[in-house]
């Protein structure tokens, strides 16, 4: 990729870090007490950020970080497996169910720690050994995540407008966000391939 076209995406370490700052905020949303719909938007768009987020780690970042820390890079996966496992649990449950809220705290405390270790350790050696790669592999992980989020927009936009509860501001960028993304479907940079 061109150093030019490189330099119109956030690096991947900002992505990742854009990505946490997400996925935090959301988890800060969460109310116990918050009727159901709102507690399955909320944790619906939790894991599917983890999801594509993970996805994005493992196909793009994670291949060019074993070189500098396999281990780390081994126990990162290994985390990514833990956080798939409560996403499935989360997935297959009612916000009703006891163990629901129980659940997500402790995917909440699993990511908690596991982005802790990301940006304290991770991202400052990736700047450190990879500054030269990172935008290339930034524009890689933003092309990736439209093709990973494309198919699941209508799914993304009604979480999100679940988890909105009423707030016109939060269901105002849910309408920008999937504007967005169908403008860029139909300007040809993100394509859906129909399946047979």
């Amino acid at each position: 990729m061109t150093n030019l076209v490189s330099r119109l995406f956030p690096t991947a370490t900002n992505m990742i870090r854009l990505d946490h700052t997400h996925v935090l905020s959301t988890f800060h949303q969460y109310k116990a007490s918050a009727p159901s719909r709102v507690k399955k938007g909320l944790v619906n768009t939790i894991c599917t950020a983890l999801e594509i987020h993970a996805q994005l780690e493992e196909e793009i970042f994670y291949p060019e970080m074993r070189k500098i820390d396999d281990e780390r890079i081994t126990e990162a996966i290994h985390e990514h497996s833990e956080m798939r496992r409560l996403i499935g649990l989360l997935r297959t449950m009612e916000p009703e169910a006891r163990d629901y809220d129980e659940t997500l705290s402790a995917l909440m405390r699993d990511v908690m720690h596991h982005v802790a270790d990301e940006e304290t350790i991770l991202l400052p050696a990736a700047e450190k050994h990879l500054a030269d790669k990172l935008g290339d592999l930034g524009a890689q992980m933003t092309k990736r995540r439209l093709q990973l989020a494309g198919p699941r927009t209508g799914e993304i936009a009604l979480d999100m407008g679940r988890a909105a509860s009423g707030n016109t501001t939060a269901i105002a960028m849910v309408g920008l966000a999937a504007a967005g993304l169908l403008l860029a479907r139909r300007s040809g940079h993100l394509r859906w391939h129909a399946r047979a």
